[in-house]
């Protein structure tokens, strides 16, 4: 059992955390959670004895070994792969060497009666009693098997770790850690560099052979696999609950909702009570009352409403390769679907970078021109598309084109590259797919479940105009956050046809309304247009 008393961080006057106090106890599987900054890493640095609290202590058992993996290691390159692993058995091997250095000197000696012969008799037992009560083991063979289990072949063993990437050493690293078997093991994001087998290897492993685990994870499926436990850090406390993840989400909705309620409240009163202070402050015969409530409001413990974590659900799409300074060039662009002039002379020039909506009521031909800039149909007019520009599209039908055949996850596993190998299923949980989700064939998907997949299969494509129409349909409130911050920090050019006014706000800077078979430039963000044409949401504009 290891205790965490009073424990207090302060960083020039700032209060990272205050007094927090818990215990961990031997098969409890420990999920870290709160936003970034709230001191999670911190906390762990401070389990690990690799920095001091301010105030407080961690006590653990005399012998107890605490084994940490930080995000971010400092490695040597003068070992091989699997002389870095063998580090592991480093301090039973130090103590080995010293038992037979003390023996030799024993051996030796002839002075039998002295204090220092003695001294060693004591020095050797005491060792020996430690070497010897540590279970026999076949350590190349551990290593061995650990080393494969985390996505190593035989032939990289006599590798150099400097060859290898901070990902895989990473891997030399939890090796190490988990070949000591700590009786408390602290992982900092620890499948952030690891594939899919790798993870699932890890989970394996923690759930059925590991003692006590802390981990700070933003993988929930990982997370919500190997937790009995959930510590949340925020605002300077923990919450501690006796659950797994999942059901640790819905505890804390249900305390959100309280604070906030409490919140309301005392803040309703709070106004009140100012209020009434600074209606009768001048009259004498409330004095008394009004003294009371001023000092009320100073002794007043002011609710807090705890922040909400949404950094696990942060996305990026990839980087955009570098387009021409004008990606889309139309002039005296046209459409008509027979008698039926849908728009004409529309001429517009989208700068790289810009993100813009396109709006109007249905009919007036949003997604007939982004068909004309996708060059699905003919049109009247000249459309160009600058250097360089490689599209990624989402159409209102996107999830028609996906393989009935594949799975969730071979559908994203097919498309993924690089380092969002180790992500995919941090990808589709963030998306919804749960743990029993992806192992679905798409065919029996709903029609909201395969918009979603196809629009994490967006996510991967490396592009530079990104065009979306109506890509929040089916996605729930949460989802359509994750997007629409990747959306933010994409670095490319981006056309959204949408009514969602939430969604586009904050997104485009620059509308395009469709109406009256033109096409109108706005050089106003979504609520700046709105106010303009004097409506409160764009669905008035199919009025």
């Amino acid at each position: 059992m290891i205790s965490v008393d009073s424990l207090a961080v302060e960083f020039g006057g700032q209060s990272l955390f205050k007094d927090i106090s818990f215990v961990i106890n031997e098969n409890d599987r420990i999920a870290l959670m709160g936003k970034n900054g709230a001191g999670k890493s911190t906390l762990l640095k401070i389990l690990a004895g690799a920095r001091e609290p301010s105030r407080g202590k961690v006590s653990a058992p005399e012998g107890a070994t605490i084994a940490y993996l930080p995000q971010h290691l400092l490695t040597e390159d003068s070992r091989t792969v699997f002389e870095e692993a063998s580090l592991a058995f480093a301090e039973i091997q130090q103590m080995e060497a010293k038992i037979n250095e003390i023996n030799e000197q024993l051996e030796t000696r002839t002075d039998y009666e002295s204090d220092e012969y003695m001294q060693l008799i004591e020095q050797v037992s005491t060792l020996s009693e430690r070497f010897y009560s540590i279970e026999e083991r076949n350590y190349d063979a551990e290593v061995e098997k650990k080393l494969i289990g985390l996505g190593f072949k035989r032939s990289d063993f006599t590798r150099m770790t400097s060859e290898f990437s901070g990902g895989w050493r990473m891997r030399i690293e939890l090796a190490k850690m988990l070949l000591r078997e700590p009786d408390l093991i602290l992982l900092d994001e620890p499948t952030n560099h690891l594939d899919i087998d790798s993870i699932q290897w890890l989970e394996n492993f923690l759930i059925n052979s590991a003692k006590a685990v802390i981990v700070i994870s933003h993988d929930r499926a990982f997370v919500d696999n190997i937790t009995n436990r959930t510590i949340e850090v925020t605002l300077g406390r923990i919450y501690d609950y006796k659950a797994k993840y999942s059901h640790y989400l819905e505890l804390r909705r249900e305390r959100r909702e309280q604070q906030q309620k409490q919140y309301d409240d005392q803040q309703k009163m709070i106004a009140e009570t100012k209020e009434f202070i600074e209606r009768f402050k001048g009259t004498y015969s409330k004095t008394l009352q009004v003294q009371s409530r001023v000092k009320m409001l100073e002794k007043l413990d002011l609710v807090e409403v705890d922040e909400e974590d949404t950094s696990a659900l942060r996305l990026k799409f990839p980087p955009a390769p570098r387009s021409g300074n004008y990606p889309v060039t139309a002039e005296m662009v046209s459409k008509s679907y027979g008698d039926k002039l849908i728009f004409d002379n529309v001429n517009f020039m989208i700068e790289r970078g810009e993100k813009i909506a396109f709006v109007g009521k249905n009919g007036e031909g949003k997604s007939t021109l982004v068909k004309c800039i996708m060059n699905e149909i003919e049109f009247g007019g000249n459309l160009q598309l600058g250097h360089n520009v490689k599209i990624g599209y989402f159409a209102q039908n996107q999830a028609a084109t996906l393989d009935e055949s594949l799975t969730v996850f071979q559908t994203i596993d097919d498309i993924a590259v690089g380092d969002i190998r180790t992500k995919i299923r941090d990808l589709l949980g963030a998306f919804m797919f749960g743990r029993e989700d992806i192992d679905k064939k798409v065919k029996v998907l709903s029609g909201g479940e395969r918009q979603r997949l196809a629009m994490i299969k967006l996510l991967l494509e490396p592009v530079n105009l990104l065009i979306l129409d109506e890509p929040t349909n089916h996605l729930d409130m949460k989802t359509k956050d994750v997007l629409k911050q990747a959306l933010k920090d994409f670095d490319g050019t981006l056309i959204v046809v949408s009514h969602d006014r939430d969604f586009l706000d904050g997104l485009v800077a620059k509308v395009y309304e469709f109406g009256n078979q033109r096409v109108t430039e706005h050089l106003e963000d979504i609520y700046g247009f709105l106010r303009k044409k004097n409506m409160e949401n764009l669905r008035e504009i199919e009025k």
